[in-house]
């Protein structure tokens, strides 16, 4: 079953820990969501809406469960999903996931997961909620694990947010 629209329109950090344990589909290709960060709002430094235009990274000011897709160092694509309110920017970053059917690349790390998948740019805006082909679904064998926070990775320049404790993970 899908996640639905209002699992994605609530608190960031809630959606960012809740979808630990979650399993991120593209097309036939499967894995269980293991680590994730929460940027939230435009004072939030490390929030690419606190630095860029509006139209640049639109889906974090849109309604959750919207892909927002960018790339870093002219190599890597991000995959993050919009939450909380249309008009508040806010996602959570996917950082990694344990690969569960047809991945056979490493998906340790934000840039591996995305290249293993094949995930790029055109995959911008997607609608999770209704898509055929990019969504998450909840874990049918579900596990217990504990949950780990900490702060998030290499965003030094965020100021009084660089060392929020908003990086999840499971607990290896």
């Amino acid at each position: 079953m899908k996640l639905t629209r209002d699992f994605f329109e609530r608190d960031t950090l809630s959606v960012a820990r809740e979808l630990l344990g979650k399993i991120l589909v593209f097309y036939d290709k499967e894995g269980m969501i293991t680590e994730t960060e929460a940027y939230i709002g435009t004072e939030d430094k490390a929030c690419h809406a606190s630095f860029r235009r509006k139209e640049t990274c639109a889906p974090l000011w849109g309604s959750g469960g919207f892909t927002y897709i960018y790339l870093i160092y002219g190599m890597y694509y991000m995959l993050n999903i919009s939450t909380e309110r249309e008009g508040f920017p806010a996602g959570v970053l996917i950082r990694t996931i344990v690969p569960i059917k047809n991945i056979n690349d490493k998906t340790n790390g934000p840039g591996k997961l995305t290249r293993a998948l094949g995930i790029t740019k055109e995959h911008y805006n997607i609608d999770v909620t209704t898509s055929d082909y990019l969504y998450i679904t909840k874990n049918l064998n579900p596990q217990s694990f504990d949950i780990c926070t900490s702060p998030r990775i290499g965003i030094d320049y965020a100021d009084e947010y660089k060392d929020v404790p908003w990086r999840f993970f499971v607990k290896r």
